[in-house]
């Protein structure tokens, strides 16, 4: 099976973009998808009920993706302030029951995180800690602004210490104006100074995008075989 945890080095990089472009691709080649969405905070009230803006958005590009949360938040802070003001817990074993059940009926699982690696969940809880529990490679989504190395570097050093497999980085949401020389520089300094790869260049979309689009973006600008670490022969069609 296919499955991933997707991150990011910091809030609004576009994670949750990729993470539906993704999603998109993967079922457009054939493969049947399952986005999970553990934890959900920024929750949308809507006729009485509150839904999640992320998997909302998904079911809006391919409503066949399947897509799945556990936890469901109003509050827009990192998920455990949220859990506490809303006075409920987050448990990783149920998590991790829920993800096997998910996963265990489709090809390729997405996993979407909230918050970074480090973003605590419960008490002496991250969500690192929820990646070593489901035991999922692991793909960092940053953005070009000034701080993307710093935020960047941390991240992988974070996870390459508690051994995650991090399957490599995406830039995204590259805008027209972005200093040529800092996007220049980001891949090269991360992959100097961990070993891990960029493996893909997002550019901003500046309007909404077509479901079609959206694919074109993922399989133009990320390397979908060394993400799920696979060979796809469908990707071979010339």
């Amino acid at each position: 099976m296919l499955n991933l945890y997707i991150t990011s080095s910091s809030r609004k990089c576009g994670k949750s973009f990729i993470t539906t472009g993704l999603a998109a691709t993967m079922q457009s080649l054939g493969y049947s998808t399952s986005v999970y969405k553990p934890i959900q905070t920024s929750g949308i009230e809507n006729n009485g009920f509150t839904q999640s803006p992320d998997l909302t958005y998904i079911k809006s590009v391919d409503p066949y993706i399947n897509t799945h949360f556990s936890y469901l938040f109003k509050n827009e802070f990192e998920p455990i302030i949220s859990a506490e003001l809303e006075e409920e817990c987050i448990d990783l074993d149920y998590i991790n029951s829920e993800y096997k059940k998910i996963s265990s009926s489709a090809e390729c699982t997405l996993v979407d995180g909230d918050g970074g690696l480090l973003s605590p969940i419960a008490p002496e809880t991250q969500n690192i800690d929820l990646i070593t529990k489901l035991n999922l490679p692991t793909l960092i989504i940053t953005s070009p602004s000034e701080n993307a190395i710093n935020d960047t570097l941390m991240t992988i050093f974070a996870g390459l210490e508690k051994k995650i497999d991090i399957r490599g980085v995406v830039i995204n949401n590259i805008k027209n104006d972005c200093s040529k020389e800092l996007l220049k520089s980001i891949p090269r300094i991360i992959e100097e100074y961990t070993n891990i790869n960029v493996v893909g260049l997002v550019n901003h979309i500046e309007n909404k995008i077509s479901p079609e689009d959206l694919i074109t973006s993922v399989l133009n600008g990320i390397d979908i075989e060394s993400i799920f670490n696979v060979k796809i022969e469908k990707l071979d069609i010339e």
